[in-house]
C-alpha cells in the first residue's frame, strides 16, 4: 500500500459523537503497551505521527485516521493497566462497545496480543466481546522480533489455542523494529476496501474478492461475519 496521505480527522472521548464516516474504517484494539501505536506508524509509513508512549493506558481517546482520502485506522483506547480508575475503565469500555454497535462504516477489527505471551484474561474477554458484538477479529501477534524464529510456531498456537481462535481465522505475526507481517496486513486492508467500493457501486450487500489471493476464504468469512 502506497501512503499518499494521512490525517488525525477526528478525536472522541467518552461523551464525544461518533462521526458520520463514508469510507471504510478499520479498528485497531490492544491491552497497553501491546505496541498499537508503532502497528498504526508502521501501516501510515509514519515514524511518530500516532503518539507511542512508555505510559500505559496513555490512549483514552478513540482517533480516526484518514489514509489516502479511502479508509481510516481507528485507534481504540488500550485496555488492561491496572492503574487506571475502574471508573474510567467502565467509560472506556462503553466507549468501545458504542463503536463496535453504532458505527456502520467499521469493517474489520485487530486485536494485538503479544506473541511472547499466553493471552490474558483480558485478551480473551476482548476477543469474546468483539465476537459477540458481531465481527471477527483478525488477530495481529506483535513484537515478533523479541522471539527465535524457531518460537513463532509454538507462541502461535499458544495464541490462537488460548483465544479460542478458528482453524480459518487469521493471525498474523507483526514486529514494529523489522516491519515484518506489514505488507500481509495492508494486503487484508486493502482487499477489503477494494471489495468495499465495489459493494457501493453495485449497491449490492455482497462484497466481492477476487480469488487466488492467499486470504480468499478467510476473507469471505470474515466480510460475511461483518455485515
Amino acid at each position: 500500500m502506497i501512503i499518499k496521505s494521512v490525517d488525525l480527522e477526528t478525536v472522541c472521548g467518552v461523551t464525544s459523537r461518533l462521526p458520520e464516516n463514508t469510507l471504510p474504517e478499520f479498528a485497531f484494539a490492544g491491552k497497553s503497551n501491546v505496541g498499537k501505536s508503532s502497528l498504526i506508524n508502521a501501516l501510515m509509513n509514519r515514524k511518530s505521527y500516532a503518539r507511542t508512549s512508555s505510559q500505559p493506558g496513555k490512549t483514552q481517546t478513540i482517533n480516526f485516521y484518514n489514509i489516502n482520502q479511502a479508509l481510516y485506522y481507528v485507534d481504540l483506547p488500550g485496555y488492561g493497566y491496572a492503574k487506571v480508575s475502574l471508573e474510567a475503565k467502565a467509560k472506556w469500555g462503553k466507549m468501545i462497545e458504542r463503536y463496535l454497535q453504532k458505527s456502520p462504516m467499521l469493517k474489520l477489527v485487530f486485536l494485538l496480543v503479544d506473541i511472547r505471551h499466553e493471552p490474558s484474561a483480558n485478551d480473551k474477554m476482548m476477543y469474546d466481546w468483539v465476537v459477540s458484538n458481531g465481527y471477527h477479529p483478525v488477530i495481529i501477534a506483535t513484537k515478533l522480533d523479541k522471539l527465535k524464529r524457531s518460537q513463532v510456531p509454538k507462541a502461535v498456537k499458544t495464541i490462537r489455542t488460548g483465544l479460542g481462535m478458528e482453524k480459518e481465522d487469521i493471525l498474523i505475526p507483526f514486529s514494529a523494529e523489522t516491519k515484518q507481517g506489514r505488507e500481509e496486513i495492508w494486503e487484508l486492508i486493502e482487499s477489503v476496501a477494494l471489495g468495499t467500493e465495489e459493494e457501493r457501486k453495485r449497491d449490492s450487500p455482497a462484497i466481492s474478492i477476487q480469488p487466488g489471493s492467499p486470504f480468499y476464504n478467510s476473507l469471505l468469512i470474515l466480510i460475511q461475519r461483518s455485515e
